[in-house]
């Protein structure tokens, strides 16, 4: 904190800026402190509020796959991502804090299934690493609509929508990636396809006579789709080289558990949650696929169940 002789009390940039700026057109301050004012303003506030244009990285890659920055629509394509996630500041950070939650359990299954590392990214830019709700009803973290998530193998009934389940929403996607690149030939055009479907790139390369992706001319969402990831995995890899600063402690924790069987119907999750410690709001929390307060399970079938460790609701 410093104390200005003009009697300003600066707490943060936006704390100078905003007080300056009253202050300077105050027509109740004497003229010399307005000077005071105004020196402050241009020395401090005007080089934390400076906006810069970014370099663009020499080389990018989306899985392996170079992206042709030689090409002029390409390099303004992906220096428009770049500007607007950068200086959306607020929501790039919140990304990150929610990456250091999420990505360890990410991660490891693309690896396994055989999906380049770089597809998290299309997690973010799909929900935001959240159990997000589209307005076409897509769901959870990989945005999969009803059918498509029930042809992927996920259950989707009023008790139980495996499209909220991370670990098995993500394996589903990994299948619909898959499936997509053996289609294609290209992870890239594997993660267009995520937004545009299959059919509707397929439609396009007729349509346009050429096969590659940054050669295709799509729709607003589509054709920013795989920049939009290419920019979130560059400033998510380098977040200090784009003016964020934070300490490991400022990042959101990854909560261990221990799955619970259950292969009988269930009255009553609150007071399932109760036997192990924890309210219902935490189970939730951790079992975001539960959609309602009980389980039918007339067939028997066996579900695992995710209670945090103990610890860390205490």
């Amino acid at each position: 904190m410093k104390i200005l002789k003009t009697g300003l009390i600066v707490v943060g940039a936006a704390t100078v800026f905003f007080a300056i700026t009253e202050a300077v057109q105050s027509p109740d301050i004497q003229e010399e402190h307005k000077e005071a004012y105004q020196e402050t303003f241009d020395k401090n506030v005007a080089k934390v509020y400076t906006i810069k244009a970014l370099s663009i990285p020499e080389n990018i890659d989306f899985a392996g796959e170079s992206v042709p920055l030689t090409d002029p629509d390409i390099h303004e394509r992906l220096d428009r991502e770049l500007l607007v996630n950068t200086y959306w500041q607020s929501n790039a950070l919140l990304l990150m804090k929610r990456a250091n939650k999420y990505f360890p359990v990410i991660e490891p299954i693309l690896k396994e299934e055989g999906v380049p590392d770089d597809f998290k990214y299309l997690a973010v830019i799909e929900s935001g690493l959240t159990q997000a709700v589209s307005p076409a009803n897509a769901v959870g973290f990989w945005q999969l609509l009803k059918g498509t998530g029930r042809d992927l193998g996920l259950e989707i009934n009023s008790n139980v929508d495996e499209r909220y389940h991370i670990e098995k929403s993500t394996r589903a996607a990994c299948q619909y990636l898959k499936e997509s690149k053996r289609d294609f030939g290209s992870w890239t055009l594997a993660a267009a396809a995520y937004n545009a479907g299959r059919a509707g790139i397929a439609r396009q390369q007729e349509r346009q006579k050429v096969k590659d992706y940054y050669d295709l001319l799509l729709g607003e969402e589509t054709g920013r789709y795989v920049f939009r990831i290419l920019a979130l995995k560059e400033i998510m890899s380098n977040p200090y080289e784009y003016g964020f600063k934070f300490e490991e402690s400022d990042l959101y924790k990854h909560i261990p558990t221990k799955k619970v069987k259950v292969d009988t119907a269930v009255d009553d999750f609150p007071d399932f949650a109760a036997k192990y410690g924890i309210n219902y709001k935490i189970l939730k929390i951790h079992n975001p696929w539960l959609r309602e307060a009980h389980l039918n399970n007339a067939s028997g079938k066996a579900y695992y169940v995710d209670i945090p460790e103990e610890g860390y609701y205490q």
